[in-house]
């Protein structure tokens, strides 16, 4: 049986292997925490976002999209806070002469207490077999209890120590916590130390006339700086959202387990303008509403949970993740964040200009209060893979491997293939070609046994293939092969695409949403 980072890793080739994402530059080794989507993975990612897109902007009468430059005037990020807060805490080792961020390290040793917990229990479980109760065990064992009792001092004090932002005891912690540096394995540390993490460079085409401006580390700001835009020509009325995909940029000094932390990654986010006071009824909706959207695409109600933050960033007044069971742990996938109205009255301050809305109700102006929804692409597309990938053994005892893709992201829908490449079957195949792809992704496989051909398909999460063999010729009936299943059926050619039109449609996914 493979542990979870095994298959991390083999999922992690399989994504190269066959087309879903290619380390960038790749001819040049790559470029550290930077990903290329390859066919298959432009595919599926294209069509998480259409997803997104459709359940924000069509479900939802009252919330339209835009699409604002990366680049932005410089004053946008200091009035954001960007320029001045937007840091992580880094400390080095001074004999491998790596670069840590101070806050993962210790999340990992709080990790590891949680690992010597669940390996206790596992270890009584086998032990004790069926009578075992997990539960009893965690509260009356004393070697798990010292491990619950150390974690939850450790969790304590580093909070703490975050929400002073206490550069010093964070360096105390790993000091008094035995924390190695895993290349040298020695404890000889700096002094933990602020970096900011934006990207900058230059605009204008001399050294005295250019202007210092940031590649956004966020894709929000360009919806606050459009708020009046997009109010007045829509004519919106609040409560209202604005929506937007688009490209951000982090110099992420711990870039890590593949495309879940990068350097430029994608972003999917909603900011919805409401009454001020309303703002916590507003927060619970989205809250739910944004499970309900993950839990649609049916990868498994127990691979989510919330995560309410302990240390609110310093314009919020709630915030909670939504965090997905990766096989790293459970990981945020989307955070909703109540953003008061801090970011459209720093906006007026620091621009000069007036943006406030006029409430005809309350025949009053204010500066609406924000919730923000905000998911990454790239961890909604790892989320997904890890999810999807299989290695199954059949009942002949050959293995398969497969990716259970929910059939409306998959990158191709159907393939169709003809059982041979003559006797006029390539010519019948060509035909059903052409009646089903201007509705949905199609390939077209004639090389090898069929065997291998519906190998190749589950392996790229193809959840239906086609076969026209010599009686299609006579009865214009195919056979249908399942992904999942195996299963195969025989149909009419008419019949098809009504039936991978039901498996595959959005539409249904976004009426269980409304």
């Amino acid at each position: 049986m493979a542990t979870q980072e095994e298959t991390f890793k083999k999922m992690v080739a399989h994504c190269k292997e066959y087309g879903f994402v290619f380390p960038s530059s790749d001819i040049y080794d790559g470029l550290g925490a930077v990903y290329d989507y390859g066919q298959n993975g432009v595919e599926l990612k294209n069509n998480i976002k259409r997803y997104w897109w459709e359940a924000m902007t069509r479900v939802h009468e009252n919330i339209v999209g835009i699409d604002a430059a990366i680049f932005m005037h410089p004053t946008t990020w200091k009035a954001s806070g960007h320029v001045d807060a937007f840091n992580d805490p880094l400390i080095d080792n001074r004999d491998s002469k790596k670069r840590y961020r101070a806050d993962v390290l210790i999340e990992d040793q709080i990790a590891k207490y949680d690992e010597k917990i669940e390996k206790e229990i596992a270890k009584a479980a086998k032990r004790f077999g069926d009578s075992f109760d997990a539960e009893l065990f965690r509260q009356t064992n004393p070697r798990v209890q010292e491990h619950v009792q150390k974690r939850e001092a450790l969790h304590t004090r580093y909070s703490e120590a975050m929400n002073a932002n206490d550069l010093n005891e964070l360096k105390q912690i790993i000091l008094d916590e035995g924390i190695v540096c895993p290349i040298s394995g020695t404890k000889n540390w700096t002094d933990v130390r602020q970096f900011n993490l934006m990207f900058s460079t230059e605009m204008g085409s001399t050294s005295d006339g250019s202007m210092k401006i940031y590649l956004r580390p966020e894709t929000a700001q360009g919806i606050f700086v459009n708020f009046l835009n997009v109010q007045k020509t829509g004519r919106m009325k609040i409560p209202f959202g604005i929506a937007q995909i688009g490209k951000a940029f982090r110099n992420e000094i711990v870039a890590r387990q593949f495309v879940f932390r990068m350097r430029e990654f994608e972003q999917m986010e909603m900011q919805f303008f409401v009454r001020p006071g309303e703002e916590m009824e507003w927060f619970k909706y989205w809250k739910e509403h944004r499970l309900s959207w993950h839990k649609a695409l049916g990868l498994g109600d127990e691979k989510y949970r919330y995560h309410d933050h302990e240390k609110l960033a310093h314009y919020a007044n709630a915030a909670t993740d939504i965090e997905f069971q990766m096989p790293f742990g459970f990981k945020e996938v989307e955070g909703i964040h109540s953003r008061t109205n801090f970011d459209l009255s720093q906006h007026a301050k620091y621009s000069g200009k007036k943006i406030e809305y006029f409430d005809p109700e309350l025949n009053k102006s204010y500066t609406p209060y924000v919730i923000e929804t905000s998911i990454g692409v790239d961890r909604m597309f790892l989320s997904i893979m890890c999810s999807a990938y299989k290695e199954e053994t059949l009942e002949n005892g050959e293995t398969r491997v497969v990716l259970s893709l929910p059939p409306v992201l998959a990158p191709t829908k159907v393939c169709v293939m003809p059982l041979v490449k003559k006797d006029g079957l390539p010519e019948k195949a060509e035909e059903v070609m052409q009646l089903l792809k201007y509705d949905f992704r199609c390939a077209y496989d004639e090389k090898d046994s069929i065997g291998k051909r519906y190998r190749r398909q589950d392996a790229v999460g193809t959840p239906f293939c086609v076969t026209i063999d010599h009686d299609t010729l006579t009865d214009n009936c195919v056979t249908v092969r399942y992904r999942d299943t195996m299963a195969q059926e025989r149909i009419a050619i008419s019949e098809l695409p009504a039936l991978i039109g039901k498996a595959v449609d959005m539409k249904e996914l976004l009426r269980k949403l409304a």
